[in-house]
């Protein structure tokens, strides 16, 4: 099966900057589509942003919109998520996540097919 693993993560000031990355090993023979996803202590988790195969489609969740960017490289079966301008309220889990289909619906936590274990992100004001 398809492993993601995420780094990156860490513990910055408010302001500051992180830049998480997500890489799938084993061979994925379709073209996917790759997300992010947070979870903070006692609340659900959320879509963060996500990318489909070629990049036309890029959506963010209203709260991260002109602070965080997402992008990937697909040789390297890689997601990246440039956390810049970070509050407080970004402290969680990040959490990528591949969709084998490269459907529509990438908001949606449930058309994903494989999940990292997470990385974590602190910060702190």
């Amino acid at each position: 099966q398809v492993q993601l693993g995420e780094s990156g993560g860490g513990v910055v000031q408010a302001g500051g900057s992180l830049r998480l990355s997500c890489a799938a090993s084993g061979r994925i023979l379709s073209k996917y589509a790759m997300g992010w996803f947070r979870q903070a202590p006692g609340k659900e988790r959320e879509f963060v942003a996500t990318i489909s195969w070629s990049g036309t489609w890029i959506y963010y969740a209203d709260s991260v919109k002109g602070r965080f960017t997402i992008s990937r490289d697909n040789a390297k079966n890689t997601v990246y998520l440039q956390m810049n301008t970070l509050k407080p309220e970004d402290t969680a889990v990040y959490y990528c996540a591949v969709d084998i289909n490269n459907g529509l619906r990438l908001r949606n936590p449930d058309v994903y097919d494989y999940w990292g274990q997470g990385t974590q992100v602190t910060v702190s004001s």
